[in-house]
């Protein structure tokens, strides 16, 4: 049995990757961190018990149907409200320029130029808009293989789906975004 210090540590280590998951998913600041925040509660309260070693596919399992919970509720309630209402339920002001949780790749050199670090940021933002134009299976298949660095057997079980069915999402997600990414200027 894991401690609660392991614990803590293990939810620290997982709290940006898994909050950038989110808002890939339901590209929203607020609730990517309510989802993120859901995930994390359940681990801790049903799950704590179980071996450290376990948590990283439990954690993952857990934020994956954390999220489709999430899109599931809001694609009903969008769709009475839509239904009943005349008014819109949507806001445009779903700005995020001030990102707490801003994630950089890693450098190859210990102190990056300006230009470097622009450049890098430039294009993180473009592979990011990619990523969002990908359907949400296929997003979903691509980050947990190549985010997460998960192999294609934790991926199925994380998204209940087979291997087969893993690497076609895969594969495609990444002939889409490579041919995306090409369009908009972008070779990697």
């Amino acid at each position: 049995m894991a401690s609660q210090q392991q614990l803590n540590d293990f939810l620290a280590s997982v709290e940006r990757r898994a909050w950038r998951q989110a808002q890939y998913a339901v590209r929203d600041h607020e609730h990517a961190l309510d989802i993120v925040q859901d995930a994390m509660l359940k681990l801790a309260t049903r799950y704590a018990d179980k071996p450290a070693s376990e948590w990283p596919m439990l954690f993952q399992t857990i934020l994956q149907n954390t999220i489709r919970d999430f899109l599931r509720r809001n694609k009903l309630r969008q769709f009475w409200v839509s239904l009943y209402s005349k008014f819109s339920s949507h806001s445009d002001d779903e700005t995020d320029s001030a990102d707490p949780l801003s994630y950089v790749p890693h450098c190859s050199e210990l102190n990056p130029s300006a230009e470097q670090t622009v450049l890098q940021q430039q294009n993180m933002a473009l592979i990011e808009e990619g990523l969002a134009l990908l359907p949400a299976r296929q997003r979903e298949a691509f980050l947990l293989r190549y985010w997460e660095e998960m192999d294609v057997q934790e991926t199925a079980q994380v998204m209940g789906c087979s291997v087969g069915s893993v690497k076609t999402h895969c594969s495609r997600a990444c002939h889409t975004l490579a041919d995306w990414l090409k369009q908009q200027g972008l070779t990697l």
